[in-house]
């Protein structure tokens, strides 16, 4: 029985912070040390951020990376650790794990396959290094392996997926288990998603039983750069067991999990399916280091099994941690001082309230009350907080802004949701300044705007006039403005650009209206774990949600202007992400929406097309936005799409001639 203890750490690295990311990159090893782990996987390009974009061309920022690699290495005495960083080799440059072992360099593992999909632009920045080849890097005058590599280090094998390599079905670890490898480290950088986890898992588990591995693997946490989340989720298996497992969406900055793997056994498992190979072959790139591994007595595995298969799974759950840790930390990376919402007492602005409202209560909950007050310790206004309340007091304000055509329902709903989370709550009339534009255009154009024929105008001014308040507010307060837009309003245009849009920093804008509202419904009634719910909400939920912007009179409301929000999102994915024509989407909602009428989809869909088409310029202004699963709109991300284009013309011919044939039947 060989028992080696491994670890894994999440950090939560920002892009060249290069103090803060070395100071918790030796808080990991140190925390590693002193569980007596012997190997220690760090998160994907842990020294540099990985989200350095087009600065990872920079040479200073190549040269940097190197320096502060050198600056770790007397911390890895008596340890081995790998840290992530971009090498530039014969002109291209890699995504690499370098090996460190006991103070020394080993070699420098590349990265094989680069994520260029979607969020990823990784094959802009690196090249993706091939299959079995091996080579030499010269640093400061010393050569050290590169390439696909692995290391031999006091008789345990080591090898590396990288973060994609184990994402793709011909992935390194099939070879590494031809090589006789006795632990794979997966040092990842990979963003959340809704319901990702559990494929992690699998991938996880599954490399470690078809491989006859330990398998460690680690990723960032929170918010490194803006618009990626990152969950953490530290994984440790063996021989398709799960060994233990590190928490997710924590607000610490770095979390260490810990397993004793049994090399021995492993190999067992190896000689008798015949995966392993002791001898190596001509092209194996094998390192050969001697080390010496402390002598452990056997112990169980760490992970609770019941806690690990319920976790914050619930797409619910998920979305409210991922979503109030990016805040947190989106506030305190841009040194914000706390928030600003132009709260409508609609679903978007309050369910933007109750998430910086979870942040705190996660955050102080997590990080005790003077742990959470340091890690915004340049805001000295909060600093003699003493409670959750206090805190949200001064960190959050909620602006209601009224014209003539606003109810006392909606601001009853926003008075009550700030209430509830004790947010500062301000009334802006500005009912004068609504007044003064439209005079100041009717006096200029020589007539005067009526509904009947300026309808559009008379909405958007309304909008665009809350602007400049709110964002003088937040000026004042030196804040972040949070905008309120989701993406089934992105999805057709139904925002006001300079209005509802308003903002530095969109956190909802790649969440669908219609499970916004059932969120809403849950933390109402149930709310996270641990954490109360918030019955205010009731005032929210209780309404039909409505822009509010025609007289009271004509009961204005947003399913009323567009389409109800479930056929409008089913319609948005079967269009653009599942790239399917209007013909076929009618096909598919005539199965799936029986209640309504061919009329009533024929008109919805052809809705759809034209405002989704019209309205990619607004699309391409949204303040940025977290991404949180695929039906991300957001151009700069995920969703490309031509500002100009003909519109689907000859698509919408087809289909108005189509649905005229079913009409005839």
């Amino acid at each position: 029985m060989k028992l080696i203890r491994v670890a894994s750490a999440v950090l939560n690295q920002t892009p060249f912070d290069w103090e803060g990311n070395k100071s918790r990159i030796l808080a990991a090893i140190a925390a590693a040390k002193a569980e007596q782990a012997s190997i220690l996987c760090l998160p994907e390009l842990c020294i540099t951020g990985y989200n350095c974009e087009d600065a990872f061309h920079s040479p200073a920022l190549q040269d940097t990376a190197l320096a502060v690699l050198h600056e770790i290495l007397p911390a890895t005495k008596g340890i081995v650790v790998s840290l992530g960083l971009p090498l530039l080799y014969r002109q291209g440059l890699f995504n690499t794990a370098c090996l460190v072992c006991d103070g020394k360099i080993i070699g420098f593992t590349a990265k094989q396959f680069l994520a260029g999909d979607g969020i990823h632009y990784e094959p802009r920045w690196f090249k993706p290094w091939p299959t079995g080849e091996a080579g030499q890097v010269e640093i400061d005058g010393v050569d050290y392996p590169l390439g696909d590599v692995f290391y031999d280090i006091g008789d345990v094998r080591i090898g590396f997926e990288i973060c994609e390599d184990a994402w793709v079905a011909d992935r390194p670890g099939s070879e590494l288990a031809l090589r006789g490898v006795d632990i794979i480290l997966n040092p990842s950088a990979s963003h959340f998603a809704f319901a990702k986890f559990k494929v992690r898992e699998r991938f996880v588990l599954e490399g470690s039983r078809a491989f006859n591995v330990s398998y460690v693997y680690s990723n960032l946490v929170g918010n490194e750069a803006g618009r990626s989340i990152y969950d953490g989720g530290a994984l440790i298996a063996s021989s398709g067991q799960m060994l233990a497992t590190g928490p997710r969406f924590t607000f610490q900055d770095m979390v260490l999990t810990t397993a004793l793997v049994d090399v021995d056994a492993t190999r067992m498992v190896q000689s008798r399916t015949g995966s392993y190979r002791p001898n190596l072959r001509k092209h194996d790139a094998c390192i050969e280091v001697d080390f010496d591994y402390p002598v452990f007595p056997p112990q169980k595995p760490l992970v609770d099994q019941a806690a690990w298969e319920k976790g914050p799974n619930l797409k619910e759950e998920e979305f409210a941690r991922a979503v109030s840790l990016a805040l947190f930390d989106y506030m305190r990376k841009s040194r914000s001082h706390g928030f600003v919402v132009s709260l409508s007492g609609g679903a978007d602005s309050s369910a933007i309230v109750c998430l910086v409202r979870l942040a705190v209560e996660w955050g102080v909950k997590e990080l005790g009350l003077a742990g959470f007050l340091a890690k915004l310790s340049y805001y000295q206004r909060i600093q003699n907080c003493k409670s959750v309340d206090e805190i949200v007091a001064q960190l959050l304000a909620c602006v209601y802004q009224g014209t003539e055509n606003s109810g006392d329902v909606t601001l009853t709903a926003a008075r009550e949701v700030a209430k509830a989370v004790n947010a500062e709550f301000l009334v802006f009339d500005i009912s004068p300044l609504h007044r003064g534009y439209m005079e100041l255009v009717e006096k200029s154009i020589g007539r005067p705007l009526s509904w009947q024929t300026d309808d559009i105008a008379m909405q958007n001014i309304q909008a665009r006039v809350r602007s400049p308040g709110v964002w003088m507010l937040t000026n004042l307060r030196g804040s972040l403005l949070l905008a309120t837009s989701n993406r089934s309003e992105a999805a057709v245009g139904y925002a006001t650009m300079d209005g509802d849009t308003s903002g530095g920093l969109s956190p909802i804008a790649g969440i669908d209206k219609a499970y916004l509202r059932r969120w809403l419904v849950w933390l109402e009634k149930t709310g996270p774990e641990g954490l109360h719910p918030i019955p205010a909400l009731h005032y929210v939920n209780a309404q039909a949600p409505t822009a509010e912007l025609r007289p009271p009179g004509e009961k204005q409301t947003d399913e009323a202007d567009l389409m109800p929000y479930d056929l409008l999102n089913r319609i948005e994915r079967f269009a653009i992400h599942d790239k399917l024509i209007p013909v076929e989407i009618l096909q598919k909602l005539q199965v799936e929406f029986p209640q309504y009428s061919l009329d009533q989809l024929v008109t919805w869909i052809d809705r759809f097309f034209k405002l989704w088409c019209r309205n990619q310029w607004k699309r391409e202004r949204i303040a940025p936005s977290f991404h949180v699963d695929d039906l991300n709109l957001d151009p700069r991300t995920w969703c490309r799409f031509p500002i100009l284009s003909g519109g689907y013309e000859r698509e919408m011919r087809e289909f108005r001639e189509y649905a005229a044939k079913l009409k005839a039947k």
